[in-house]
């Protein structure tokens, strides 16, 4: 019995634990009702008379260093959770920290940069604060045109006009005066106009951008690449129209509009009840713009179209006011974590 009470000692004084829990459980193995110390209180009983005094002392010794070393164990571990040491009770059950998600801007704009890389556009980037000739003057722009005017456009210099950019075309203008044809990016990015902010403008907001130059690049071709868009963005359901308009860098060019994907095309609140909702403009690459970035338009022509980020995450997932995108309001962009 002497020699189990040593190897007990021995046990309690090594006793080095590695979470909260090893503590717990060697209380238990010594001290519980069916522990070894108890075990040996039991066998205590049937010892001797003349042998009980020293193993009493012993017994008594072995049950305070025990309990000594569990709660100088607990205080330790106790005071090192608090000082935010390292070392913590690894049974207890971890913190569910939220996950973030993309914002839905990029959500949608990853979508359509993988839609037209399956049709062989590459992606172009372009400097945000741009020049009178990027923005304008290569796009065919007229001197007087409205879009040089103040009221539409964040100037931050004059004579030169240096500018914040208001369309991802001055992207296009950069790669055509680099590249030589056959040509096909797509040129997303963040542009700003001077408007007023509401439910369905911002003076802020992203585009993406579309060029393709070749030998025979037809309007035909324009109109299949919109439609397969479309399709992947909306559902294979999906119909497009083109509405003849107007764009200085493109002749002739169109405003496309998408069939309503919350009504079917039956005609809702959101499409104004023409089961129709407007996408983007597209046209063909004026000779101008060609001629002006090095390009021979009598042997090449091409298409280009330009989308608005927003709008496409309005239609896509139901938003009404344009101005969510903004606030970094975690109620709104706690929706998103799961979708695409």
């Amino acid at each position: 019995m002497i020699t189990k009470i040593e190897e007990l000692l021995k046990k309690v004084e090594d006793f080095k634990p590695q979470a909260q829990a090893d503590i717990e459980e060697f209380r238990i193995r010594l001290l519980g009702k069916k522990g070894e110390v108890t075990a040996l209180m039991e066998e205590f009983r049937t010892v001797a008379p003349e042998l009980k005094r020293e193993l009493g002392q012993k017994l008594n010794i072995l049950k305070s260093a025990a309990l000594e070393k569990v709660n100088a164990m607990k205080s330790e571990f106790s005071g090192r959770t608090a000082s935010g040491g390292k070392i913590d009770d690894m049974t207890r059950p971890g913190t569910n920290d939220p996950i973030g998600s993309r914002h839905p801007i990029s959500l949608v704009r990853n979508q359509i940069v993988a839609i037209f890389a399956r049709l062989g556009y590459t992606v172009a980037e372009g400097p945000e604060i741009e020049d009178d000739w990027h923005v304008f003057s290569a796009l065919n722009f007229p001197p007087d045109h409205p879009a040089r005017d103040m009221q539409d456009t964040f100037f931050v210099e004059k004579n030169p006009d240096i500018l914040l950019r208001t369309h991802t075309s001055s992207i296009q203008v950069r790669v055509m005066e680099t590249q030589k044809p056959p040509i096909r990016v797509i040129c997303p990015g963040r542009v700003f106009r001077n408007e007023a902010i509401s439910s369905r403008s911002h003076c802020i907001f992203h585009q993406v951008e579309g060029l393709y130059i070749d030998e025979n690049v037809s309007f035909a071709d324009l109109k299949q690449s919109i439609l397969y868009f479309a399709r992947e963005m909306f559902g294979q359901a999906a119909k497009i129209r083109l509405r003849p308009s107007y764009f200085p860098f493109t002749e002739p060019s169109a405003e496309v509009d998408v069939s309503c994907n919350l009504c079917g095309g039956k005609g809702c609140g959101v499409c104004k009840g023409t089961g129709w909702l407007e996408i983007m403009g597209c046209g063909m690459v004026d000779p101008n713009v060609l001629e002006a970035c090095g390009i021979d338009s009598t042997k090449y022509t091409g298409f280009a179209f330009g989308m608005g980020i927003e709008r496409i995450a309005m239609l896509k997932f139901g938003v009404r006011d344009i101005r969510l995108f903004f606030e970094n309001d975690v109620r709104f962009l706690r929706q998103f974590g799961s979708v695409l």
